[in-house]
């Protein structure tokens, strides 16, 4: 693109300009229809003439650089002035280059050409970067892929263990996205939360037959082995590279804490419980009061509903509760698809 308002001067540079094997050349003798036109295509190179009347080189120059497009293409600015503050507000304006007047046509070819091999391979660069980014991208997501696989047949191992067929882990991983989403979190973590977890029972893996699948009442010895599950899984997962475990390690230490600092392994309260823990156990009990264990029959929805409410600021965070109730429609709604598929 060649800008000058002079259209004698204007014929002149683009004929200069247009001989260049390979070089198309648009000129334009308005700032103003110059600027029009850069939104509609991309430039790999801009000559503008100082001195114009709707607007002078250097605002014109500002005027490109703010369209996203053009913020690398090189600007070469000609004029006759040699003032040193033009030149140093062309400069600061975004110029890359500058011509003098009278224009010598060999020194014109030689900027243009090298100005316009510069920018070729500005290009190409840009093009490799790309192809980079999106090799990554496509490896990033084979690898969580594959980490999510591994997760979810280890979570439904322990839980086919645990005596259940993999639904539970499924239900609690569903409901605690569905409570994260009602606390506004950001959907990066809600993703994680989904799949971190089902893993929050890892432990249960170090925990014997007998107490896993007694029908009755445990004694205190045997609930004080049951406990020691939660300090299994930390064992387990602790240490881990990814984001993706490191929550996983963290709810299966802390979902069995209680708001009121009255649960279990570490006694801690509010805050101090990681929000992964928090949202976890809400989700992890209220799908075991609406399921058949040994030990127990299912709860109804609204009776399990009730008492996660009711605990609201003693077992559960209140603000967790309060998500759990926003997204109750939908919670609601999985609980009853599993109750109509058991009917």
């Amino acid at each position: 693109m060649i800008v000058e308002d002079n259209r004698t001067n204007l014929t002149v540079l683009t004929a200069i300009v247009g001989r260049i094997p390979g070089c198309h050349v648009e000129g334009f003798d308005s700032p103003t229809k110059a600027v029009a036109r850069a939104f509609e295509m991309t430039f790999d190179l801009i000559l503008v003439d100082y001195v114009m009347p709707e607007m002078n080189g250097i605002e014109l120059i500002q005027c490109l650089r703010r369209i996203q497009s053009y913020q690398l293409v090189p600007i070469v600015m000609v004029t006759a002035d040699s003032v040193r503050q033009v030149r140093l507000d062309a400069i600061s304006a975004g110029a890359t280059d500058f011509l003098n007047k009278p224009i010598d046509p060999v020194e014109l070819k030689a900027r243009v050409q090298n100005l316009l091999a510069l920018r070729q391979a500005q290009q190409q660069i840009e093009k490799r970067a790309d192809w980079l980014a999106a090799e990554v991208e496509v490896a990033t997501r084979h690898l969580a892929a594959r980490e999510e696989e591994v997760i979810w047949r280890l979570a439904r191992a322990i839980e086919y263990r645990d005596g259940g067929t993999g639904d539970h882990i499924s239900r609690v991983a569903t409901i605690s996205r569905l409570v994260a989403e009602g606390l506004g979190l950001d959907r990066e973590y809600n993703r994680t939360i989904y799949l971190a977890s089902p893993l929050h029972d890892v432990g249960k893996i170090g925990v014997p037959d007998s107490i896993l699948g007694k029908p009755g009442k445990l004694t205190d010895e045997e609930m004080s082995i049951m406990r020691e599950h939660v300090n299994i899984g930390a064992s387990i997962l602790e240490g881990g590279s990814s984001e993706l475990i490191r929550i996983a390690a963290s709810i299966a230490s802390t979902h069995h804490e209680r708001w009121d600092g009255k649960g279990y392994p570490k006694g801690l309260s509010g805050n101090a419980i990681p929000l992964e823990g928090r949202i976890t156990a809400v989700a992890d009990v209220f799908d075991a009061l609406c399921s058949e264990r040994p030990y127990k029959p299912a709860w109804p929805l609204s009776e399990a509903y009730a008492e996660i409410v009711r605990s609201a600021g003693t077992h559960f965070d209140p603000a967790c509760v309060a998500a759990f109730q926003l997204k109750w429609s939908e919670i609601s709604d999985l609980m009853k698809t599993v109750i109509n598929k058991a009917a």
